[in-house]
């Protein structure tokens, strides 16, 4: 059940939905969602000097994911430029911290939308930090954002039982800054590469 403007006032006034800070709830809590502000903080894709980034195992010694980003900072009001196919990680200025029996749908906000950047993504019940942004500029065209503006927007969807956010490990959580894909965490890429290296006789 998606929440309407009034559960989500009564979450916030009740302290079971915390958002820090909420500048302006009179344009920021719509009939169906929330909207949330672009951060301060950039982790900015740029061209390595590996071929490629690499996702596997099976070769460690070249192409790591922390070669392909580059930090900076900008302040409230400041503008940032969006390049064409650039992908940058950001989160939002707000933290955020969601009830056990809620998650977030998260989407770009029409007018950015209509430019051509995009990002879908779920938010956790239970979650607590800044929304991790994924954005991408898929225009032809620079983009040139606003740290601050109003960007994508959430929407709030009920479970009818509560859920353990916490219960099995999580890569990303409580973060105020983005942060690199966590990628080689994943157990399977290592079983993989295992089994590579059983098949192809390699020690």
């Amino acid at each position: 059940m998606y929440l309407l403007k009034k559960d989500i006032l009564k979450l916030i006034s009740d302290k079971n939905l915390i958002i820090k800070p909420l500048l302006c709830e009179d344009t920021q809590i719509n009939e169906l969602s929330i909207d949330f502000r672009l951060g301060c903080d950039f982790l900015v894709s740029i061209q390595g000097r590996d071929s490629s980034i690499n996702t596997s195992y099976n070769d460690r010694d070249s192409g790591h994911i922390t070669n392909f980003f580059q930090e900076t900072r900008r302040r409230l009001g400041d503008s940032f430029l969006l390049h064409p196919n650039q992908t940058v990680l950001t989160t939002t200025l707000e933290y955020v911290k969601l009830p056990k029996n809620i998650f977030a749908i998260l989407s770009m906000r029409s007018s950015y939308s209509r430019l051509g950047l995009t990002i879908s993504t779920i938010i956790q019940p239970g979650y607590c930090g800044c929304l991790s942004l994924e954005l991408t500029n898929n225009n032809k065209n620079p983009i040139n954002l606003t740290v601050g503006a109003r960007l994508v927007q959430a929407r709030l969807v009920q479970l009818t039982e509560d859920t353990n956010y916490f219960s099995n490990p999580r890569k990303y959580i409580c973060s105020v800054r983005p942060e690199i894909s966590a990628l080689y965490n994943d157990k399977e890429l290592e079983s993989l590469h295992e089994l590579w290296l059983l098949i192809n006789n390699k020690s």
